[in-house]
C-alpha cells in the first residue's frame, strides 16, 4: 500500500454548482450507537498521542452520516489522496465492464486484451496464461514488487509514459493464480485493460459510469503524459464521497435503486478468494478482488466478514454488513504502525459502540 506517487499529470473537475450528495444525518443515540465512546475515540484522534497524523472519521450507520470530524486543518469539501484505497474503485470498474460486455469475464487472458502488441517480453506459456481475475487478486506471478528502494514499482512511478509495457514486460517468478504478493503494476494493467476495450482510459470511464450515478461530482486523478490515470492509487476524493463508495457496496452495488455493479459483483469481489494464515500485518484474514478481507466483529455473530479498501498513511473505507455500517479514516501517518491504528480502533473503539 505504501507508494508515494509523483506523477506527470493530474485531472480536476468542479461542478459549476454546488455538490447535492450531501447525507441525510443522524445521532449515533439515533442509529444504535454510543455516542460517548466515539467522542472519546475523536478526542484521542485530535490529541495525536495515541493516534498521530489522522485527518477524519465518518462513521455512516443506516444510509444516515451520524458522526464525522475533521482535524489537524482538514474540512470536509477538501479533496484527499485515497493511495491504495484507489484499487476498490478500479475493481468495481472492472465490474462494471463485464456487465455492459466491454469486458467478456475475469477468466479472459490478459495478453488477448493487445493482439497486435509485437516485443512483450519474458514472453512464456505462465504470462500467456495470465487471466484479468490474476491482477484482481494479486496473484499476477510476476516479479513486481514494491519492497524498498529502486523496487519495480518505483521505477514504474518514475517513469513519465509506458507503464502498461513496463508491467507487461515483467519477469514470470511463478504460474499466475498461485502466489499472492502486493502489485500495484497489475492495477494499473487492469485500466489498460479497460482503454484497450473501450477506447476510454480508466479515469473517463469511472465519469461516466461510477461517479455519474453515485453523484461524485468533485475528484481528482494522477496520470501521466499520456492520459493513462494511476489507478492503484492516484485518485483524490473527499471523505464524504469515500464514504458513498463504501454505502454503495455495502448496498451490493445500487445507490439511489439504480444497479451501478451487478449484486454477483460485489459479493465475489468481497469475499476471501486468498486466505492469509497467519492473518496479515494489518490484520486482514484475506484478500478479495482488490478488497481486503478483515474478520468479523468478535462481539457480533462472527458470520460476515469486515472487508476494508485501504491505502498508504492510513487512507480506508472500512464496511461492516452485519451492522449496516460505514467508517472512512484518512489520515498523512508516518509510520507504519500508525498506518496500522484505524484497524486496531475498528475492532476496540468503534464495534463496541455498537449497542447490542
Amino acid at each position: 500500500m505504501r507508494l508515494g506517487i509523483v506523477l506527470a499529470s493530474a485531472v480536476l473537475l468542479f461542478p459549476a454548482a454546488a455538490s447535492s450528495d450531501d447525507w441525510e444525518t443522524g445521532t449515533p443515540a439515533e442509529h444504535g450507537l454510543d455516542a460517548e465512546k466515539l467522542r472519546s475515540l475523536a478526542d484521542a484522534m485530535r490529541d495525536g498521542k495515541a493516534f498521530p497524523d489522522l485527518h477524519s472519521l465518518l462513521v455512516i450507520r443506516h444510509g444516515r452520516l451520524i458522526f464525522e470530524e475533521y482535524f489537524r486543518g482538514h474540512q470536509a469539501e477538501q479533496l484527499h489522496t485515497l493511495q491504495s484505497v484507489s484499487k476498490s474503485f478500479t475493481s468495481a470498474l472492472i465490474g462494471i465492464a463485464i456487465a455492459r460486455g466491454d469486458i467478456k469475464s475475469v477468466d479472459e487472458r490478459v495478453l488477448d486484451f493487445f493482439p497486435g502488441r509485437h516485443g512483450i517480453e519474458n514472453l512464456d506459456e505462465r504470462k500467456r496464461a495470465m487471466r484479468v481475475e490474476d491482477l484482481l487478486t494479486m496473484r499476477s506471478g510476476t516479479d513486481y514488487h514494491e519492497r524498498g528502494s529502486n523496487s519495480p514499482h518505483d521505477r514504474l512511478n518514475s517513469l513519465s509514459r509506458g507503464w502498461d509495457t513496463f508491467v507487461l514486460n515483467r519477469p514470470m517468478l511463478r504460474p499466475p493464480g498461485s502466489h499472492f504478493q502486493y502489485d500495484s503494476g497489475g492495477v494499473i494493467l487492469l485500466s489498460s485493460l479497460l482503454e484497450a476495450r473501450t477506447g476510454m482510459h480508466a479515469d473517463a470511464y469511472a465519469a461516466e459510469h461510477l461517479f455519474a450515478p453515485l453523484g461524485i461530482q468533485r475528484w481528482r486523478w494522477f496520470r501521466n503524459s499520456q492520459g493513462h490515470p494511476h489507478t492503484g492509487g492516484g485518485l483524490d476524493l473527499r471523505p464524504r464521497d469515500m464514504a458513498r463508495f463504501g454505502h454503495f457496496y455495502l448496498q451490493k452495488g445500487s445507490w439511489n435503486d439504480r444497479r451501478v455493479v451487478p449484486r454477483e459483483w460485489v459479493e465475489v469481489s468481497t469475499r476471501r478468494h486468498v486466505v492469509f494464515d497467519p492473518p496479515r500485518g494489518g490484520g486482514a484474514v484475506g484478500y478479495g478482488y482488490l478488497w481486503w478481507i478483515l474478520p468479523p466483529d468478535p462481539a457480533g455473530a462472527g458470520e460476515r466478514d469486515i472487508y476494508a479498501a485501504m491505502g498508504f498513511r492510513a487512507q480506508y473505507i472500512f464496511v461492516v454488513p452485519e451492522h449496516d455500517m460505514v467508517v472512512v479514516v484518512t489520515g498523512g501517518t508516518q509510520t507504519w504502525p500508525d498506518e496500522q491504528k484505524p484497524v486496531r480502533f475498528l475492532y476496540s473503539h468503534i464495534l463496541p459502540a455498537v449497542r447490542p
